[in-house]
């Protein structure tokens, strides 16, 4: 078997799902470009913010990849690539793409609320509750990973005390296009271009940026950008999403597709042999391929976490429902292609080979198999291996905007009341700086444990999410009269599939204690584990109560552009 197979495999599968099963749904769930969304009908220059489709998909896109589909499948990698590949095709069709699709068309028809509403709406204000305590947790679960991932590619100086060049171009890049951001998102507010000139401007900035961060690189340790990266998300949460959050996903979202692109074309050119085999065994190391295959692949596959970004931030930006389609579904078969590139990659090492060529971390593996991709066509290993490492970055920490706020937009309505005469506790809650300190402050403890450490408590965590999230939009299609019988088999398989990985992540913790390996971030990690696995046993249990029950609402009827 050979790489180029297994992505022209890949590309036909994912392509062709979009046009039949996507057009399929659009079409089924009656998606209709003359209603009025609510990026139009609530517009507030802070959240609700119209917006083109590539301005939304660059968002979308950049949101929801962060570094789990390259860490995930490279993870997953140890019990072959055929059951790696199977589940990244199947579950990113049937599974993830429907999940992200439903959760963004039931945000837009509900006032482009999340689903936290839907949930409210549609299941009960206990229901609410709960999820969003679970939310919660779950998010500062995927801060506490993905930090930990930006600060390692950030990490300039190795353990040896030596400087490392990539890193340090990374880092360096990265400050800029955080400034860039902030310039792009007061263009693009107050000076109203055409989308031909804003293009032109971001890739201007894009490339500006790049070359002057690769020519001065930034040596700062590890433990430093942790704090950094706290701080920068902090801020991030809190501003309105034209002045940072869109601008910088739109900037992005061009390096990112630049940087799949680029990948796509090593692939065909190197045409590298699949060294790894196609079946290993059921168990590696204590865990069963049932079910840590499929919580460990993640986001390649399903991820609970963009329902969060679907249904909280992208739905406000949506301009036309039409818009969605591409936006959602199409999203997220380009991060399962993601996904497929990440196991090409790391497939094309022969065994002990990534390790002796000084490539650790899972996206330093895919960036050095890029890297040895392109050099075959003459292309410098050196600024490639930089490049890529630039673009899960900045992966990483699109995904970490997205995520701290929406965590502390949790924090806050679950505090949150309709009474006028609110006690000093609630508006300290519901305050949006304190909210956001008490989210990033228990992330920031979690995130000393490593990525490595969180990412199976992670991943279970995420699919249980996304299992609540298909059925909260299960019952509020069948209350709209809508099909809802593609969501049937997703839902109970990921309700198989989660409770058993967090029954089994909640006892390797506790067997750990027995062994002396008592630290504040697997004690977290451990009551984190068993709340998770309690909430999420009980809003399933309502989720499924009132999926059977009778309907007992209609869509509302809404204004339509003409």
């Amino acid at each position: 078997m050979n790489g180029v197979t297994l992505m022209i495999i890949s590309i036909i599968v994912l392509g062709g799902a979009y046009f039949i099963y996507g057009k399929w749904l659009e079409k089924t769930w009656q998606v209709n470009n003359a209603r009025i969304t609510p990026a139009y009908e609530f517009e507030d220059n802070v959240d609700y913010v119209p917006a083109d489709a590539n301005i939304v998909f660059g968002h979308q896109f950049a949101s929801i990849a962060g570094a789990g589909p390259i860490n995930g499948p490279i993870q997953a990698a140890m019990f072959g690539w055929l059951p790696v590949l199977l589940w990244i095709l199947v579950g990113g069709i049937f599974f993830g793409a429907v999940q992200d699709y439903v959760s963004m068309y039931s945000s837009v028809r509900n006032k482009g609320k999340t689903i936290g509403y839907i949930i409210e709406k549609y299941i009960g204000k206990l229901g609410k509750k709960l999820f969003l305590i679970f939310c919660w947790l779950f998010c500062i679960l995927v801060i506490a990973a993905f930090a930990d991932i930006v600060a390692a590619t950030f990490d300039g100086i190795s353990n040896t005390g030596e400087t490392i060049v990539a890193n340090g171009s990374v880092a360096t890049t990265s400050l800029i296009f955080i400034v860039e951001a902030v310039v792009l998102g007061f263009i693009l507010k107050n000076l109203k271009l055409n989308k031909w000139v804003n293009t032109a401007i971001a890739l201007a900035l894009l490339i500006g940026g790049i070359y002057i961060g690769i020519l001065n690189p930034i040596f700062i340790d590890g433990s430093s950008w942790h704090l950094f990266v706290f701080i920068y998300i902090s801020i991030a949460t809190i501003v309105p999403v034209w002045a940072l959050l869109q601008p910088r996903d739109y900037l992005n979202s061009y390096l990112l597709v630049a940087m799949i692109l680029a990948a796509v074309v090593g692939v065909f050119v190197a045409n590298p042999t699949i060294n790894l085999e196609s079946f290993t065994a059921f168990n590696i190391n204590g865990l069963n391929m049932f079910p840590f295959l499929f919580v460990t692949i993640a986001c390649g596959a399903i991820s609970g976490f963009h329902s969060l970004v679907s249904s909280g931030t992208s739905s406000k930006q949506i301009k036309n429902e039409k818009h969605m389609l591409p936006v959602s579904y199409g999203s997220m078969l380009l991060e399962s292609l993601l996904a497929v590139i990440a196991l090409i990659a790391v497939a094309s090492f022969a065994s002990g080979e990534a390790t002796a060529s000084g490539l650790v971390t899972p996206s330093q593996v895919f960036a050095g198999a890029v890297a040895n991709f392109l050099s075959s066509v003459g292309l410098p290993y050196a600024i490639i291996f930089t490049l890529i490492n630039l673009a899960v970055s900045a992966f990483a920490l699109t995904s970490l905007d997205s995520v701290a706020r929406v965590a502390r937009l949790s924090f806050q309505e679950f505090f949150a009341t309709e009474e006028e005469n609110e006690s000093p506790l609630t508006k300290l809650c519901t305050n949006k700086y304190f909210a956001t300190i008490a989210t990033l402050g228990l992330a920031y403890l979690l995130a000393k444990v490593g990525y490595a450490a969180i990412w199976p408590l992670f991943g279970a965590s995420n699919q249980l999410l996304a299992v609540i999230a298909l059925l909260a939009c299960a019952v509020y299609l069948k209350n709209a009269s809508k099909k809802t019988f593609m969501l049937v088999i997703p839902i109970f398989s990921m309700i198989l599939i989660t409770f058993s990985a967090l029954l089994q992540t909640i006892f390797n913790l506790g067997v750990s204690f027995f062994t002396g390996n008592i630290t504040v971030g697997n004690i977290l990690q451990f009551i984190f584990g068993i709340l998770i696995f309690g909430l999420g046993v009980c809003v399933t249990f309502e989720g499924l109560k009132k999926y059977y029950a009778k309907n007992e609402c209609k869509e509302p009827i809404t204004t339509e552009i003409f």
